[in-house]
């Protein structure tokens, strides 16, 4: 893969990511421009990820009989349109509307990145690819929760907006076609299913994405309730897991392709248990910092690892696996989130527990659970 093209699958990746994360903490801001409820405006989250994961599994199997340039082209246009209706919108419902088209054009870029990394990048090279692509997008979602706290809200869609309309240019122009990739449509879903390696990864998926988030979506509440922290130090706490991300990514990537891509799953996790199970005890602030880091990273290291072990799946089921991937987390973190806030309700110490105490059993079980044939 020429470095020109790699770069342009990175921007694509960054553009979309610029406001995910932004999105969440700019809720009270457009609550109090709409003189609406909080609770009401926190919807844009689910509005944008439902369309999201659903429309990930689309993508994997359309890009067999579509030039890939073409869909890029196509979702990122539009994805620009639909951040220009999120600046534009005059109530909650043109928003939620512009949020849903985000979710739906916005799912093509990661599934299509891991595909043309796949089938272009030589596997000894892949965790490297993957590491930096996801680090970029890890980098523009860090700026735009920076900015969402310095600048108007509307402005963090119209920057999208901007970049995305931009990039279609670069694409138009520079990014090569990727016809040559194409042929009859297949989608593979059920016979992918019925292949034991595609099973085991995504039942690992599965799980460390529903523990994930069971845990960092409740971390602001927990060291609110506990902890008895300010706004502005539990922000600064919770952008430490996104900024140690950036160098976990790339990180990972690196040690999936010299160490091994199993090796680099399990010293993620390691570092997120032993994170976990650290923040029971009432430690000191620079410790919990220095505990969001290692937790960022061991979550990114997880991450990098686990993703490029997808681009050694079988052919056949490339496809299949890099839209499921996006499926599934969305699915199962959103089923983290919920259990999560039950076990908190209960107990603090009850939820780190219990979700540390399962991180455990994964690392315990993956080997065997992560045996992967190499493809052909």
């Amino acid at each position: 893969m020429k470095r020109s093209t790699f770069i342009i699958l990175c921007l694509e990746g960054a553009v979309l990511s610029f406001n995910v994360a932004a999105s969440a903490a700019l809720v009270p801001s457009i609550a109090a421009d709409f003189a609406l409820s909080q609770f009401l405006v926190g919807r844009i989250t689910w509005i944008y990820m439902i369309p999201y994961g659903i429309a990930a599994l689309i993508y994997g199997p359309l890009v067999r009989i579509v030039d890939a340039k073409k869909i890029e082209l196509a979702c990122l246009g539009l994805f620009s349109l639909a951040n220009l209706a999120a600046f534009f919108s005059k109530n909650i419902s043109s928003l939620f509307f512009a949020r849903f088209l985000m979710g739906l054009f916005g799912a093509s870029v990661i599934p299509l990145g891991i595909i043309l990394i796949a089938k272009h990048v030589a596997e000894k090279n892949r965790g490297k690819f993957i590491g930096f692509f996801f680090g970029a997008t890890f980098i523009a979602s860090l700026t735009g929760l920076f900015l969402s706290g310095i600048i108007h809200w509307r402005l963090i869609f119209l920057i999208p907006a901007v970049m995305a309309a931009l990039l279609c240019v670069v694409i138009y122009f520079w990014l090569p076609s990727f016809k040559q990739d194409t042929g009859a449509l297949k989608i593979n879903y059920l016979r992918a299913f019925s292949d034991k390696a595609f099973v085991r990864i995504f039942t690992y998926i599965f799980f460390i994405s529903l523990f994930y988030h069971g845990i960092q979506q409740w971390l602001a509440v927990y060291f609110s309730a506990y902890f008895g922290f300010s706004q502005f130090l539990i922000s600064s706490l919770i952008t430490l897991t996104s900024l140690s991300g950036v160098f976990g990514e790339a990180f990972g990537g690196i040690l999936a392709d010299s160490l091994g891509r199993v090796k680099a799953i399990n010293l993620g996790i390691t570092l997120m248990a032993l994170s976990v199970f650290c923040l029971l005890f009432k430690l000191p602030v620079i410790l919990l910092a220095l505990l969001m880091i290692s937790w960022g990273l061991g979550w990114t290291i997880n991450h990098a690892g686990l993703s490029t072990m997808l681009t050694d799946l079988p052919k056949d089921f490339l496809n299949e696996a890099a839209s499921l991937n996006s499926g599934i987390r969305f699915a199962s973190g959103g089923l983290g989130v919920t259990i999560g806030g039950i076990l908190m309700q209960k107990s603090f110490a009850l939820n780190l527990v219990f979700f540390g105490v399962c991180l455990v059993i994964l690392l315990l079980v993956n080997k065997r659970l992560l045996m992967v044939r190499r493809s052909a």
